[in-house]
């Protein structure tokens, strides 16, 4: 992280729906620093990660070091600094699914959509992501696309799926 990037607060649009939800959440919780986590969860669910902008809105609105919220955005496996697209894509790689095919499945989607594990697509309309585990050993290999569990997967019905979110 550059020094000084949160120690600035960035213009946000205070009719930005997303800014009146976090303010809503802020004014909730009195401003108080120990609300930070749940101020958090609500930035990312507005945004879908969290900018640096909105992180200097909520160290100051806070009244908290840019160090003890960088932190726990670092710290916490849930937040994002990085856009996951309008789309995403998670491939469980743990090894029930590794075992039935899940690396092809991943490599089979970094080729199609032109994009790494962690990337983005330069629309912003498909993120792939690597989970070690998601829970369902027993469906795999697993993927899940946009929250919904896909079961029993093969990389044409999964890429098929993407194509028709994506257009």
């Amino acid at each position: 992280m550059k020094p000084g990037l949160l120690t600035t607060s960035a213009e946000l649009s205070k009719t930005d729906p997303r800014v009146k939800l976090i303010a809503a959440k802020i004014k909730k919780e009195n401003a108080r620093p120990e609300a930070l986590i749940e101020i958090l969860h609500t930035a990312q669910n507005a945004y879908g990660y969290l900018p640096m902008n909105v992180l200097s809105y909520i160290t100051h609105s806070l009244h908290l070091p840019p160090s003890r919220v960088y932190a726990a955005v670092t710290f916490y496996h849930f937040f994002s600094l990085k856009s996951k697209g309008e789309h995403t894509c998670l491939v469980c790689t743990g090894t029930a699914c590794y075992v039935k095919g899940a690396q092809a499945i991943l490599h089979e989607l970094e080729k199609q959509f032109g994009i790494k594990a962690g990337h983005v697509t330069a629309d912003q309309k498909l993120g792939i992501q690597v989970a070690r585990c998601v829970g369902a050993c027993g469906l795999a290999p697993v993927v899940v696309l946009d929250d919904v569990v896909e079961a029993k997967v093969n990389a044409d019905q999964i890429i098929q799926e993407i194509r028709a979110k994506i257009s």
